[in-house]
C-alpha cells in the first residue's frame, strides 16, 4: 500500500494537513501557505546560527534542572544537524513572513523537536520532544531571531569577509612596493596634478582596505552583545537567571567568537541600532571598493586611446563583434556587488526603523539583507585580489611620457618664481604645445641647475 502524502498535526489554531515526510510541524505549515512570496529562504549562515542557539539553550536548561536531560541530548543533536546543514530542506518559509521571525523560530523548534524524536525512536508528529516546551524553552522568537542575526553576521564577518579583505589588502600593498619608482601624472577633478608614485596610489587604496577592517571590527563588538535571555519583551519572563549568561558562554565556544549578554535586553530586542550601524561599516566599505574599482579602469583606459598607465590581466575577450578587445571585467563586477550593497543599506536602514515599542517588526528581511552584502563583500573582495590586482602590471614609459607633458609640474616653479609668472609659463606651455620645462628653459628664468632641481618630479612626490 502506498503510504500517504500528508499528516494531521494540530496547533493552537486547530488541523493542518503536512507533507508526511516533513520534520516541520502544523505552525510552519500554515506560514508556507501564507507566505509564498518571494522563494527567497533564510541563509546557510543564519540556520547555523539558529542551530547554535537551539543547542545551547537545551544545555543550558539541562544543567539548570529546567530540562530532561536525555531530551535535553536528544535536541542537542538534532541541533547538531542543523548546523552541519543536513536538515536545510526543512527549513521551507520564505524570507517576507511576519516581521519577528517567529514563523521561522517555530520552524526550526518543530524541526528540531521531530528529528530528536526521530532519534529516540520515536514518530514524525509525536510531540513526545515538544517544539515549544521544549526546544523553545526559556526562549522567544523575539530575542532568538535577533541572537541569530547577529551570531551569523559575526561568524560571517570573521570567517569570511575579514580573511578576504586583509588578502585583497595584503595584495595592494605588494603593488604598491612593486610600483613605489614609478612617477606619473596626479590627477584631481580628472584634471592633471601635481606629480605622485604608483605606488602611493595604491598604497591609499590599501590604507582604505585597513580602515574598512577596523570599521568592521567596529561594528562586530556591538554585534557580540546578545538579546538572548530576555524572551518576549526584555524582561526575561519564564527564563531561569542564570539562563542568558550560561547560553551566550556556549554559543561563544561552539563559534570560538566571543560573545557577551546585552546590558540592556530591551535596547538590544526594541531596536536593530546594532544591525543598521555594523551596515553601514559594510556601506562604507562598498564606497571604498568603488573607488579602487574604477580607479584602476581608468588607468588602465585604453590601450591606445585611453590612459593606459596600467595594464590590468586579460581574463576574457571583452566584445562579441570587436576582436581583440578586453574589458575591464573585474572592477566592473566589484562596481556591481558595491550598488547592491549600497542599496542594501537603504532597506537596512528602513528595516531599523520598524522599531515599534518593545519589537522590530522586519528582522527576517534585514538578516537576509546583511548576509547578503557579507557574502558579496566577501567573495567580490576575493575575486578583485586574485583575478585584477594580482596580475595588474605599470607602463612606466607611458606613465613617464603623461608626465612630462604635465602643465601641473610649473607648480614646482612657484615658490621661486610666483604664482602668476608660474600660471603664465603653463599657458603658454599649452598654447604652444609644448612642456613647462621647455618654456621656462627658453625663457630662462632659472638657472639650469635650479630649474632641474625644482622640476625633478620624484622630488615632488615627498614633502
Amino acid at each position: 500500500m502506498s503510504q500517504p502524502a500528508h499528516r494531521v498535526e494540530h496547533d493552537s489554531l486547530g488541523e493542518m494537513q503536512v507533507p508526511a515526510d516533513a520534520l516541520w510541524g502544523a505552525s510552519t505549515q500554515r506560514a508556507v501557505e501564507n507566505f509564498p512570496i518571494s522563494g527567497l529562504r533564510f541563509p546557510r549562515a543564519f540556520l547555523a546560527a539558529l542551530g547554535t542557539i537551539k543547542q545551547a539553550a537545551a544545555e543550558t536548561n539541562a544543567e539548570l534542572g529546567q530540562l530532561d536531560p536525555g531530551l535535553a541530548a536528544g535536541i542537542a543533536a538534532a541541533c547538531a544537524e542543523v548546523i552541519r546543514g543536513d536538515l536545510d530542506r526543512h527549513f521551507v518559509l520564505d524570507i517576507f513572513q511576519t516581521g519577528s521571525g517567529t514563523s521561522t523560530n517555530m520552524n526550526a523548534n518543530e524541526v528540531i523537536a521531530n528529528r530528536a524524536a526521530l532519534r529516540r525512536g520515536g514518530r514524525i508528529g509525536s510531540r513526545e520532544v515538544h517544539p515549544n516546551d521544549h526546544v523553545n524553552l526559556a526562549q522567544s522568537s523575539n530575542d532568538v531571531i535577533p541572537t541569530a542575526m547577529q551570531v551569523a553576521a559575526v561568524v560571517a564577518c570573521e570567517r569570511e569577509l575579514k580573511p578576504a579583505l586583509v588578502k585583497l589588502q595584503q595584495s595592494l600593498e605588494q603593488k604598491a612596493r612593486e610600483f613605489d619608482g614609478i612617477v606619473k601624472s596626479g590627477r584631481t577633478h580628472l584634471m592633471d596634478a601635481t606629480p605622485v608614485r604608483l605606488g602611493q596610489e595604491f598604497g591609499g587604496y590599501a590604507a582604505q582596505l585597513g580602515l574598512a577592517l577596523h570599521r568592521i571590527d567596529d561594528g562586530l563588538h556591538d554585534l557580540a552583545e546578545l538579546p538572548l535571555g530576555g524572551t518576549a519583551v526584555g524582561t526575561g519572563i519564564n527564563a531561569h537567571p542564570e539562563f542568558a549568561r550560561r547560553a551566550i558562554a556556549r554559543i561563544s565556544r561552539a563559534t570560538g567568537y566571543e560573545f557577551r549578554e546585552a546590558a540592556n535586553h530591551f535596547e538590544r530586542q526594541a531596536t536593530r541600532d546594532t544591525i543598521v550601524s555594523a551596515h553601514g561599516a559594510l556601506q562604507t566599505l562598498a564606497v571604498s571598493l568603488s573607488k579602487i574599482a574604477n580607479d584602476l579602469r581608468w588607468l588602465a583606459s585604453g590601450p591606445r586611446a585611453g590612459l593606459a598607465e596600467i595594464v590590468l590581466p586579460a581574463v576574457q575577450p571583452g566584445s562579441s563583434i570587436m576582436p581583440g578587445k578586453v574589458n575591464p571585467v573585474i572592477p566592473e563586477a566589484v562596481l556591481m556587488v558595491a550598488a547592491q550593497v549600497i542599496g542594501n543599506h537603504t532597506t537596512i536602514t528602513l528595516g531599523g526603523l520598524g522599531s515599534y515599542f518593545e519589537l522590530n517588526v522586519m528582522m527576517p528581511l534585514m538578516a537576509y539583507t546583511l548576509d547578503q552584502s557579507i557574502m558579496l563583500l566577501a567573495r567580490a573582495a576575493t575575486v578583485f585580489a586574485d583575478r585584477c590586482i594580482a596580475g595588474i602590471t605599470a607602463d612606466e614609459v607611458r606613465c613617464t611620457e603623461l608626465l612630462e607633458g604635465n602643465l601641473a609640474l610649473a607648480t614646482a616653479l612657484a615658490p621661486a618664481l610666483g604664482y602668476d609668472a608660474a600660471a603664465d609659463i603653463a599657458k603658454a606651455a599649452f598654447r604652444e604645445g609644448t612642456t613647462a620645462r621647455q618654456v621656462a628653459q627658453e625663457r630662462g628664468v632659472l638657472a639650469p641647475e635650479e630649474l632641474a632641481r625644482l622640476l625633478d618630479a620624484r622630488g615632488m612626490t615627498g614633502p
